[in-house]
């Protein structure tokens, strides 16, 4: 998920009234904003309840950005909006969905797969709220994250101008129920500019806690309106996209390029001449229909369908974003399809097939312990490994074809928000006699199912059946000793089983381990008395105070001496890289995940300053980015030289890190953009501007 940035520099938000006026802002909310850049913020722990002159609740913790920061942008809470504001009304629907100015159809396009299922809806959006008995200002909706749900708390001051909602509306001015839920998604990602660019896949996750893959239609079996038939019949929401043209640009027969579409309904339709199969198609943006054949205002194969039929279709003559097209079309323009498996205790009265089984298993990848790379290397084994006992075959196997199918999702933790999407993989392997894991002996061993390939992806998931049998999966990096904690959720029939494998012992020696940054940096327990010590006790750390901070960190360990190559821009790109809320400083949570992959990276910097000097030689970088996961070309290698050595061709320390958060953080942005995996992007002046002066 890309984040548009602010631009504004660190010392634009000393003074409050730079930035805003009373013009701007009501009364309340200018308070908030001005504590929250003064820094005079709650502590991190727990929930603020914070509350206002009014008597309700102010979020201190929401995280502002630049699109709610322009002129004429008033923060209003509905009742100021409308006289009567209702929470919903007349039922939560996919038609409560209008798009603002966020690039997140997304985004909107889960929200109207949610809401056509109630027992989904409920689970995320409470639906006991309102604007009337017992309102405090505040709503809660709850979102699904590595493995558990968490309640998001918001208050309903809303980003307004002319009066209006600028983001997420429904068409009824008095109802709000889709505009707080993306307020409070906004919240979970680290504000609205989170929410610009993004997979309709990963929101579906956080809003179902279910399972998705990504498919390509022109691969799908021509049998395609039974395949979407069973997968609707198992509650599975799907999205579908067109990503071959420029950013949600129209072609001749209006489907929009790069744009998230739901797909709602199959159905074969009778008519005059026979019978034909359709797809519903819905545009989040409640406008901007399909103009092709069986299209709601100009189709004329409409005409040939009984009004009985059409009302069966639930057929709506208007421009609402709602749509039917053929099959035949469907495949022709549209390319990439989402589909989310639903797994967990969401069965509801219209599912005609039992959802699976869900088993969650979590690890983590620990450099030179549990972190192996790829089958390639000589350390495979060393990955964590689950045994999986396939004992209970499919219910529509026949004769000799017993086999059980299931659906492997392997998630990574918290890496985007720290700009560090690892390169992952899943193998699952035959089991030995009666073991329940692979040892070195069995490098030679060939899997018997993998992902085709690794990928960023925040999840990647493999779909197969395999005979009755025991099995090992083998969750993976691309390259070893890359630091990462996971979620592997199996999905299978019930009574089929996975569980953690014990490896031997003697295979893995932790005592004998050691982390050379230890020699390097402070220990833990001591970070957090620093980091209040340099960031004078506000709980945010602006460039200067990671300076300071970081030149008495490093004079303490065995890199004493390479705080004089440490520079003020160095740690000016460190916050501005590692910051998510665009506001140039780092709350104590954020200034973590940079501590870590400090510490990471101290790791590769220490194992690889093979003569101890302090610095990289020229011919020791590429070695050294390749293990913290970057593999460059030498074209790079000659930027690299050029742009960050020191006159004599080396890297110091501090470079080092820059150079590699650099790196690591564009990489990140390009594949955002790049939501087809197409190894291409499109992008807006606007956006080009932030990506190479916010950095």
């Amino acid at each position: 998920m890309i984040k548009s940035p602010s631009v504004s520099s660190e010392n634009s938000f000393d003074d409050v009234d730079s930035v805003c006026s009373d013009e701007l802002l009501g009364s309340q909310s200018r308070r908030w904003l001005a504590d929250l850049l003064s820094g005079d913020m709650p502590p991190e722990s727990g929930e603020v309840s914070a509350v206002g002159r009014d008597g309700l609740f102010v979020d201190y913790h929401f995280p502002l950005g630049e699109l709610e920061m322009q002129p004429g942008v008033r923060w209003k809470r509905p009742k100021e909006i409308c006289p009567s504001p209702q929470f919903i009304i007349n039922g939560a629907t996919h038609l409560d969905i209008r798009q603002g100015k966020l690039n997140d159809c997304w985004f909107l396009s889960a929200i109207a797969s949610l809401a056509v299922h109630r027992s989904l809806l409920i689970k995320v959006v409470p639906l006991e709220q309102s604007f009337k008995e017992g309102y405090n200002g505040s709503f809660t909706f709850k979102f699904w994250q590595y493995g558990q749900w968490e309640e998001v708390r918001i208050d309903d001051l809303l980003p307004t101008q002319n009066n209006k909602l600028i983001y997420l509306s429904s068409p009824d001015r008095y109802e709000f129920w889709s505009s707080l839920l993306e307020k409070a998604y906004a919240k979970l990602k680290g504000g609205y500019r989170a929410l610009d660019m993004g997979f309709p896949h990963e929101a579906m996750v956080d809003m179902t806690g279910g399972v998705t893959e990504v498919l390509n239609i022109s691969l799908l079996p021509q049998d395609l309106p039974t395949i979407l038939q069973h997968l609707l019949s198992k509650g599975a929401l799907i999205n579908c996209a067109n990503c071959q043209g420029a950013l949600e640009t129209r072609n001749e027969l209006g489907i929009m390029f790069r744009h998230a579409y739901s797909l709602t309904a199959v159905e074969k339709v009778k008519s005059a001449h026979g019978t034909e199969d359709l797809v519903r198609i819905l545009n989040p943006w409640g406008n901007t229909e399909w103009e092709g054949p069986w299209s709601d205002v100009n189709g004329p194969e409409w005409n040939r369908v009984s009004p009985e039929e059409q009302k069966r279709l639930q057929r709506i003559r208007r421009e609402d974003g709602e749509f039917w097209m053929s099959i035949s079309d469907f495949r022709q323009q549209f390319e990439v399809m989402e589909v989310c498996h639903l797994c967990e205790n969401f069965k509801d009265s219209s599912f005609s097939v039992q959802p699976w089984s869900c088993i969650m298993l979590h690890g983590n990848w620990v450099p030179r312990i549990t972190a192996g790379g790829s089958p390639r290397g000589g350390w495979f084994w060393q990955n964590p490994q689950f045994f999986f006992d396939l004992s209970e075959v499919d219910s529509n196997s026949a004769g000799s074809q017993t086999t059980c199918s299931f659906v492997l999702a392997l998630m990574q933790k918290h890496q985007r928000r720290r700009h560090a999407d690892l390169a992952i993989s899943l193998h699952i392997f035959l089991a030995q006699s009666s073991k329940t894991y692979l040892s070195s002996e069995d490098l030679k061993i060939r899997p018997v199912l993998s992902c085709p390939h690794y990928s960023t992806r925040r999840e990647v998931v493999l779909r197969g059946s395999l005979p009755p049998g025991r099995y090992i999966i083998i969750p993976s990096t691309a390259e070893p000793n890359q630091q990462g904690s996971f979620l592997l959720r199996v999905l299978t029939e019930q009574g089929n089983t996975a569980i953690a494998a014990q490896q031997p012992t003697q295979d893995i020696s932790v005592a004998e381990h050691s982390y050379p940054h230890q020699a390097a940096l402070p220990p833990p327990t001591s970070m957090r008395q620093l980091f209040l010590k340099h960031s004078n006790k506000k709980e945010v750390c602006k460039p200067v105070h990671l300076y300071s901070l970081l030149t008495e960190a490093i004079q303490g360990g065995v890199l004493a001496g390479s705080e004089k190559n440490l520079a003020l821009e160095h740690c000016k790109s460190l916050v501005v890289l590692m910051d998510s809320q665009g506001i140039a400083r780092l709350s104590w949570n954020e200034f973590q995940g940079l501590w870590d992959k400090i510490k990471r990276w101290t790791d590769i910097f220490l194992a690889f300053d093979k003569n101890k000097t302090k610095h990289l030689e020229y011919q020791e970088v590429a070695p050294a980015l390749k293990a913290a996961g970057i593999i460059v070309d030498e074209l790079v290698m000659q930027l690299v030289g050029l742009r960050y050595t020191e006159p004599d061709m080396t890297i110091s320390y501090p470079g080092f890190l820059y150079l590699v958060m650099k790196m690591e953080t564009m990489m990140h942005k390009f594949q955002a953009f790049d939501m087809a995996g197409m190894g291409m992007i499109t992008i807006s002046y606007r956006q080009w501007l932030h990506m190479t002066m916010y950095n």
